[in-house]
């Protein structure tokens, strides 16, 4: 497997010419360096940022979202969670919204929904059914890059995964935590 920077992994994704496909399946990453404040605020009922105060990292993710979906690249993502939901969910659920008017489709699965065979315990990247980035993370929860391979048959298991939860798996207008959609 070949090791990518997040910088590197951005342009993984600016490469995609049909699908960008996210499986998340943790339930906490509160420790995120640049998600750790605007997540306090959101619990507290304020809005994530001061409104001169929206983080490099997330414009470039804006802007590279963006960018990708507007050449007709899907990005889409299903969260397999735990409910009820730990802080960071709701917090990452609160945020959706922006992602979505982005261009991003998410969805959402309860964790009792959904056999634990059906789904890795790693977070990956599925870029147009020909290769995989693996999600690495910090021990305290920070993406620092991904895990690429091209290996057909874990590229083929993730196309499997993916294509068995993404039917199963909420819109986010129509998830309700703890509920059907």
């Amino acid at each position: 497997m070949l090791h990518l920077s997040i910088e590197e992994t951005n342009e993984l994704l600016r490469g995609a010419r049909r699908d960008a496909f996210h499986l998340e399946v943790s339930d906490d990453h509160s420790e995120v360096a640049d998600e750790s404040e605007p997540m306090r605020r959101v619990l507290a009922g304020l809005p994530p940022f001061e409104p001169d105060a929206y983080p490099p990292s997330w414009q470039e993710w804006d802007e590279l979202v963006t960018e990708v979906t507007g050449r007709g690249v899907t990005f889409r993502r299903v969260r397999i969670v735990t409910e009820p939901h730990t802080d960071y969910v709701r917090f990452l659920h609160s945020m959706t919204d922006r992602n979505i008017g982005l261009g991003e489709d998410i969805r959402w699965l309860g964790r009792h929904q959904v056999a634990p065979e059906a789904y890795t315990s790693d977070e990956w990247w599925l870029i147009d059914d020909r290769e995989v980035a693996f999600t690495l993370f910090t021990g305290a929860g920070d993406f620092t890059g991904t895990a690429l391979t091209g290996d057909p048959a874990i590229v083929e298991h993730c196309v499997r995964i993916r294509d068995g939860l993404w039917d199963k798996a909420i819109p986010h207008r129509r998830y309700r935590p703890g509920g059907s959609g």
